[in-house]
């Protein structure tokens, strides 16, 4: 694992180009102390970059870890507030049929938003961060969420899931023109 980052900070997330964000990330076999401490540094980390969720290979670590950490905030101030969760070697165990477009950004690709479909909930298993095996249904923003971040650990970006034809902004574009239509 890389060093940690000083108490207080959040650590540096890797950007698009950075060949980490390709490889498939592998399983965690110890939950140790090591694992704790990336546990909190991704909670950190995502608080203090305004995302909702962050996984491991985005730090630059190759493991199975993610956190699902929804609340409003400047990025998403519509999202429902939820006690950040972290989950360890995560995996979709079904899903339904219906797949909702969403404007998604990430933390790895900034400046940018893209329209992309997800599965509206989805069922996953993961262990929590002490090791214990954990089910849960999830469903909308959390549940897009959660896909999202699993695809970090498979090496995707939410740029590889955009349909040909579909639409791509900066980020001044969408909240200029998209995010004011989508108000109440």
């Amino acid at each position: 694992m890389a060093a940690a980052a000083l108490p207080g900070e959040p650590r540096p997330v890797i950007q698009l180009g950075d060949p980490r964000l390709r490889q498939v990330a592998v399983p965690v076999q110890d939950f140790d102390d090591r694992l704790q401490a990336l546990i909190d540094d991704l909670i950190w980390t995502a608080e203090q970059t305004h995302g909702v969720g962050i996984a491991a290979p985005q730090v630059g670590e190759s493991l199975r870890v993610l956190i699902v950490a929804s609340r409003p905030n400047p990025r998403y101030p519509d999202a429902p507030l939820m006690a950040p969760t972290a989950m360890v070697n995560p995996r979709i165990v079904a899903h339904d049929e219906v797949m909702l477009d969403g404007w998604e950004g990430c933390l790895s690709v900034p400046d940018q938003r893209g329209q992309v479909p997800r599965y509206r909930t989805v069922e996953v298993d993961y262990c929590d961060r002490h090791g214990t095996w954990k089910r849960q249904v999830l469903t909308d923003f959390v549940a897009r969420i959660f896909q999202h971040e699993h695809d970090h650990l498979e090496g995707h970006v939410f740029l590889d899931r955009v349909p040909v034809g579909r639409t791509v902004l900066s980020e001044a574009e969408y909240w200029t023109y998209v995010a004011p239509a989508s108000s109440p």
